[in-house]
């Protein structure tokens, strides 16, 4: 299969958003693994990190109809799903469609909503449609929820619930810049004017394009027997109140081979299944009292003993 289309978007997409981010074009190419896997996905850091920013310059360089979500403790699931409203002068009920129906939603600072709120999202990052009154309702493709969020240790959040956790593909940190990169920041003109100068470098033919071929992005049968050892390993330990579901396992498994042809292969070897677990996996997992590491840290862990196929070189596809 031919990679072409998967390298040169990635590349596009780093050189568009490093303009408005530096230094951070892992995490640009992480969430471009979650679009292509039609998947969600969640950043959590402190406020001030550019969460925001980052994924609007994403949005203005793929293109696509975008809303922004404030979201906040007053925010009504209607306001997300839509509501009925009678017009008096058709005499009838008539839809009238919330945020949720667009290409692209940020849902900015997620954890300040109710729960009752962050749970409206569920249907629709989970199925393409919302149901309104009995009536269901289809959103529009590509669709991907990218969400921020704030550490739980922040005032005023809702922790975000188990079954919603695991509908988004990845959560992903920025961390603070080096202070060199920060110094260049200081230094150049306002951020938002960059954002809102940034050209679409990628259409929705090339997304679509990559959709429909990391399919056939090779899979040994070591590598599927690797990831599901490292599946099973968080389902057995003792550290661990829950382990990943089956949703978690395709998502390591597609984010692997999305990995491998952004990398000009058409095949994945074990560095792949390494590098998208720590995106993958740590937010579906429930740490007891008795581990003396986070989530990101358990994996990491698990990943050192965890034996790994010898087979570094290109292995056929089943």
């Amino acid at each position: 299969m031919d990679t072409k289309v998967f390298v040169e978007s990635k590349d596009k997409l780093v050189r568009n958003c490093g303009k408005v981010i530096v230094g951070k074009d892992d995490i640009t190419e992480q969430i471009l693994i979650c679009l292509v896997a039609s998947g969600h996905v969640l950043l959590e850091d402190l406020p001030g990190t550019g969460k925001t920013m980052l994924l609007r310059a994403f949005s203005k360089s793929i293109g696509g109809d975008f809303k922004r979500i404030q979201f906040t403790p007053d925010l009504m699931p209607s306001d997300l799903t839509g509501i009925n409203f009678y017009n008096q002068k058709k005499g009838e009920f008539e839809f009238r469609a919330g945020a949720v129906f667009t290409n692209l939603i940020l849902a900015d600072e997620i954890n300040r909503a109710v729960p009752r709120s962050q749970s409206a999202l569920l249907e629709v990052m989970e199925e393409k449609q919302i149901s309104v009154d009995g009536v269901t309702y289809k959103v529009c493709e590509p669709y991907i929820v990218m969400a921020t969020q704030n550490p739980i240790e922040s005032y005023g959040t809702f922790p975000l619930p188990e079954a919603q956790l695991d509908r988004f593909f990845m959560k992903l940190s920025l961390g603070y810049m080096t202070r060199e990169q920060e110094i260049g920041i200081l230094r150049r003109e306002e951020t938002s004017k960059i954002v809102e100068s940034l050209e679409q470098v990628i259409t929705i033919e090339d997304i679509n394009a990559m959709r429909a071929t990391f399919p056939k992005v090779a899979v040994s049968d070591e590598i599927a027997s690797y990831i599901m050892d490292i599946i099973e390993f968080t389902r057995n330990s003792s550290l661990l109140t829950n382990g990943v579901s089956a949703r978690g396992s395709l998502a390591l498994y597609k984010a692997s081979q999305i990995h491998a042809a952004m990398n000009g292969r058409d095949y994945v070897i074990p560095e792949d299944v390494k590098k998208e677990a720590q995106a993958v996996l740590p937010h579906r997992l429930a740490l007891t009292g008795r581990s003396h590491v986070n989530n990101l840290g358990f994996v990491r862990n698990m990943l050192e003993e965890i034996e790994v196929p010898l087979e570094q070189g290109r292995l056929e596809r089943n």
